[in-house]
């Protein structure tokens, strides 16, 4: 399996290490890609000893499968539909992009007509084949809370704009409390969860989102709470801070790895 990684950040460079290490077996990158020479993925590539391209579509000239995208909502406004047009599949990290209507079913119909695979995969949570599931028989309600140490909501316009020092909080504050369709946008770094968990279950609209910021914290935590017609549910996951994004839980980037891994296998599946 050829794979182009769309971003030169923590996961490609997770990913490329598991390809050295020899734990990716059959996976081979084809390219890493940036929007110019000076873009972090072509220290990368050189560290590495792969390709480096400027620009996705100099990347779709070379024979790939599989597109791994782990760089912004932007890249998946700009270059999701096309990719999945040429038959590629794509495996979405920046989940949040897809709260845009318009854009997923774009995506979604794109697939269909490529035979692609548009995958996003769990990220930072777990759950997702129990809320399916459940959702089989009717879910009447579903909710998440994240709640991360302040430095992980430092450098957002959104939480800016609310006029909190972040610096100086005593107990958990309350960022958003809302809708993931209202809140997602606000933090594209952050919630991508939320996303995932709205795809996966009652959509953007039903699905209750709660961002805080908890100085007490040392964990990114996230809490999910489902209630339908085959019960109730709740989970929490305790998730370590990415070691260079503390925006990113370091579970979610193994979930990209582990996304890469499951369409390099063939005939075997675990779990939903």
């Amino acid at each position: 399996m050829n794979l182009i990684l769309l971003g030169g950040g923590t996961i490609a460079r997770l990913v490329l290490e598991h390809l050295e290490g020899g734990a990716l077996p059959g996976v081979e990158v084809a390219a890493v890609v940036g929007r110019s020479d000076a873009s972090r993925g072509a220290k990368l590539a050189r560290e590495f000893d792969v390709p480096f391209v400027v620009g996705l579509d100099a990347a779709l000239e070379r024979k790939a499968h599989v597109v791994l995208e782990a760089a912004s909502h932007d890249a998946v406004r700009a270059y999701l539909v096309s990719i999945l047009e040429r038959g590629l599949s794509v495996i979405v990290l920046s989940a949040g992009a897809l709260c845009d209507d318009a854009l997923r079913v774009a995506a979604e119909s794109a697939a269909a007509r490529g035979g692609g695979l548009l995958y996003v995969p769990s990220g930072g949570i777990g759950g997702l084949d129990a809320l399916k599931a459940a959702c089989a028989a009717g879910v009447d309600s579903v909710s998440i809370r994240v709640t991360k140490p302040p430095a992980a909501w430092k450098g957002i316009a959104f939480v800016e704009g609310l006029g909190i020092n972040l610096d100086t909080l005593r107990g958990p504050t309350v960022l958003f409390s809302g809708s993931a369709r209202d809140g997602v946008p606000h933090f594209p770094q952050n919630v991508n969860i939320a996303a995932v968990l709205s795809l996966a279950g009652i959509g953007f609209d039903r699905t209750r989102l709660e961002v805080v910021a908890d100085p007490g914290l040392r964990f990114n935590t996230h809490t999910i709470s489902v209630a339908g017609r085959t019960g109730r549910f709740r989970i929490e996951l305790e998730n370590v801070p990415s070691p260079e994004n503390p925006k990113t839980a370091w579970l979610a980037c193994c979930s990209a790895l582990a996304a890469v891994k499951g369409l390099s296998a063939r005939g075997v599946r675990y779990g939903t």
